[in-house]
């Protein structure tokens, strides 16, 4: 929180409307001052350092109509791509930067993926029903938001209970809602009771939502029969795109107590997804529970403000062959699968102080713990000589634990300039316990095993990161920022503790979606990201008629973690990777903006927005371009809002990606253009929202959507099961509808 610091030429108002009343002695005491009209006296209050990108408050409500995955609510924003994944679990790309490489706080809780496919990214456990809102640092990040990462940072805030004012005595409301797309038959539901009084406030929240396979616009493949033994044959058409289904449910009960300028949280939630398929994966998710407990306090105090929190989260997930996966091989599917489980247990705290020691300087000091622990088996198959007599242990004991103390100033030397430089500091350290293959046979997981056992495999990072940042307001309709940032982050324990070469073994961790497989390697070294960016922004006055941000970017990352070939690399097929350190160059520019074109009482508001991305990225060691970089990329809409309806109509344009990793022979998207349609209507009690996605049905390739193996024999690399060279097409038309009541 800022406070409202008033401007020299405020104060000069104030202090010459005061001046009569010095002279006020001079005045006979029976002589009656004259009633004067009260004057509010103003000043705006000043932006947080650096501009935070977020979807409207009516911009959101409309989108949670079309998705169950809280990361495609950020498709919209500068900057922001996403890779997808699951149904609900897509992956937001910042600038080039994915997954792990950008951190994520839900609800003020650091959630770490428990999956070597990243099958449950911390976002996907934020049903957007419960979302309040989220907001996007692409840039340079203060040290206060950042930490073991080195691109943006998100920080996605669900709804907390309201609470009654004085006087007023309990209050009780809700909402409810439901949501149909009719592309893979996706619906869900969703319900929320809120109970407040003065000092105490409840809210409980749940949904659900789930979806058949979705269908491309044509077909991208040849249809086949799926022969998966415990679902039994069922054809999948050519332009299915098999292991999109999905099931979700959600339950969260928020309670509130707050006393004077003093309030305590206590969020209690768990999360069931009884399965989710991937179709760029080897494996589908068939169960994840997860359970969490966040505990927060924030308190005011004249001299500024405290913020802690204590939070336990803990995760079972489970992977193996959904329905249009093979669980084997030929002749011999009455092995039952290759069951996997993972049991994630995170556990953090953190605390941050506001010191306002003047009307300038804000300083922050804070202390973030976590400490992260990861069991990963995979237990023997029945009638399976290769995956037998022993539970294979892909990490074993994983631990991860990060403390870090950062420190952070603020100074708003005039109207004019505001400044804010920090440091952060800490340590990360990993280890992971023994390990052991289904078998101990030397050519199949002996040799491997024994090697890492022998290793020396606890590590410890000592991690600096620091980020400087100005912001320039020379009038009401320009403002320029810039920054530079060092940010560092260090290995997952998925990077790290891998072990095993076997083929099989080595296609079940990818964490990337390009169907290849992954060794980790216990040597790796934290990447560190020098980031300078800037951004200007130009706009009228009063910022509602018109407004054009440009932003452009520029990082170097030194221990960049890649991959190489493990042994050697096929062109045509997937192939074993070993991730490696390396060096890396991204830059590129962001322009947003949008602009009044008409307003009257008959037609209302209509408004015009558009959003540009372009991004580059390479090894700069190997001259390799990087992996899962978006190609340049329009939004255009047009919006006209009267009274409670708003109409839109957008469309997104994708250049032809040519630019790829050669390393992971990701696949090459051609270009393509899309027109989506929507309509809503919002009263007060009641919201409707519809809709048509891709209104011209266009087929196109998921410029990072990775590799389809959404069906076949997909544990094989070499392709010999799984349809090879083909990218995850696109949805093809859909129609969707929402409704929304408010009680």
């Amino acid at each position: 929180m800022h406070s409202i610091r008033p401007r020299p030429a405020t104060l000069a108002v104030m202090l010459a409307a005061a001046f009569p009343l010095l002279a006020a002695p001079a005045a006979r005491a029976e002589e009656q001052a004259p009633e004067l009209p009260d004057v509010a006296v103003t000043a705006p209050r000043i932006k947080p350092l650096p501009t935070a990108s977020s979807p409207d408050r009516s911009r959101l409500a409309g989108l949670r109509a079309t998705t169950a995955d809280t990361a495609a609510l950020l498709g919209e924003l500068p900057g922001v791509a996403l890779s997808s994944a699951g149904g609900v679990s897509s992956l937001p790309v910042i600038r080039g930067f994915a997954d792990d490489r950008n951190r994520i706080q839900v609800d003020g809780m650091d959630l770490i993926s428990a999956c070597g496919n990243h099958m449950n990214p911390p976002l996907s456990y934020l049903d957007p029903s419960r979302l309040e809102n989220i907001q996007v640092y692409s840039g340079a990040t203060p040290v206060s938001l950042g930490g073991d990462s080195i691109g943006g940072t998100v920080v996605a805030r669900s709804r907390s209970p309201r609470f009654a004012a004085p006087g007023e005595g309990p209050l009780s409301s809700g909402e409810a809602g439901v949501f149909y797309r009719s592309n893979g038959d996706a619906h869900g539901a969703r319900i929320s009771a809120d109970w407040a009084g003065e000092s105490l406030a409840a809210r409980y929240t749940g949904s659900t939502a789930q979806a058949r396979n979705y269908r491309s616009a044509k077909a991208f493949k040849a249809g086949t029969t799926a022969t998966n033994s415990v679902s039994g044959p069922h054809w999948i058409a050519g332009d299915e795109v098999a292991s999109t289904a999905y099931r979700t449910d959600n339950h969260a009960l928020d309670l509130a107590f707050r006393h004077e300028q003093h309030q305590l949280g206590l969020e209690i939630a768990t999360q069931h997804i009884p399965y989710q398929g991937f179709p760029n994966q080897h494996m589908d998710m068939t169960d994840n529970r997860s359970s969490r407990v966040n505990l927060g306090y924030q308190g005011r105090f004249g001299w500024g403000g405290i913020e802690g929190r204590l939070y336990h989260e803990s995760t079972r997930h489970k992977m193996d062959f959904g329905d249009d996966k093979l669980y084997w091989y030929g002749a011999a599917r009455n092995v039952a699968g290759m069951p996997m489980d993972t049991h994630g247990r995170n556990t953090g705290a953190r605390l941050k102080v506001e010191l306002m020691p003047n009307e300038r300087d804000t300083l922050r000091l804070g202390a973030d713990l976590q400490r992260y622990r990861l069991d990963d088996q995979w237990a023997p198959v029945a009638n399976s000589m290769m995956m037998s007599p022993d539970t294979f242990w892909n990490i074993r004991n994983g631990r991860r634990d990060r403390n870090e103390l950062f420190a952070e100033w603020e100074a708003a030397w005039s109207p004019r300039w505001l400044t804010l430089a920090g440091l952060r500091g800490g340590t990360v350290r990993t280890d992971a316990g023994s390990v052991q293959g289904y078998n101990s046979m030397a050519m199949m997981y002996g040799n491997d095993a024994a090697r890492f056992n022998a290793a020396g495999r606890r590590v410890t990072d000592h991690n600096l990161d620091a980020t400087l940042l100005a912001r320039f307001t020379p009038d009401a309709g320009q403002t320029f920022e810039a920054g530079y940032s060092r940010k560092t982050r260090s290995p997952s324990l998925y990077e790290r503790y891998t072990w095993s070469t076997n083929g099989m073994a080595v296609a079940m961790n990818n964490w990337v979606n390009d169907g290849n497989g992954y060794v980790g390697d216990v040597g790796l070294k934290p990447e560190v990201a020098h980031t300078l960016s800037l951004a200007a922004d130009f706009h009228d006055a009063a910022e509602q008629a018109w407004a054009m941000r440009i932003a452009p970017y520029y990082s170097l990352v030194d221990d960049y973690i890649n991959a190489r070939c493990l042994g050697s690399c096929t062109p045509g097929r997937f192939n074993a990777l070993k991730v490696a350190n390396t060096d890396a160059r991204l830059y590129g520019v962001d322009v947003s903006g949008h602009a009044l074109l008409h307003a009257s009482e008959g037609l209302g508001r209509l408004l015009g927005k558009a959003v540009v991305g372009y991004v580059k990225g390479k090894d700069t060691r190997s001259d390799d371009g990087l992996y899962n970089i978006m190609p340049l990329n329009a939004r255009l809409m047009l919006e006209q809002q009267a009274g409670a309806w708003t109409h839109g109509i957008e469309g997104f344009f994708v250049a032809a990606k040519h630019a790829v990793s050669d390393v992971r022979n990701e696949i090459r998207t051609a270009g393509y253009g899309l027109l989506n349609l929507r309509s809503s209507y919002d009263q007060q009690r009641f919201r409707i929202d519809v809709g048509i996605e891709n209104l011209f049905n266009k087929h196109y390739a998921l410029p990072l959507g990775g590799a389809y193996i959404g069906q076949g024999s997909t544990m094989s690399l070499n392709g010999t099961g799984a349809p090879y060279g083909i990218a995850v097409p696109g949805m093809g038309r859909s129609l969707y509808a929402g409704l929304t009541v408010r009680f």
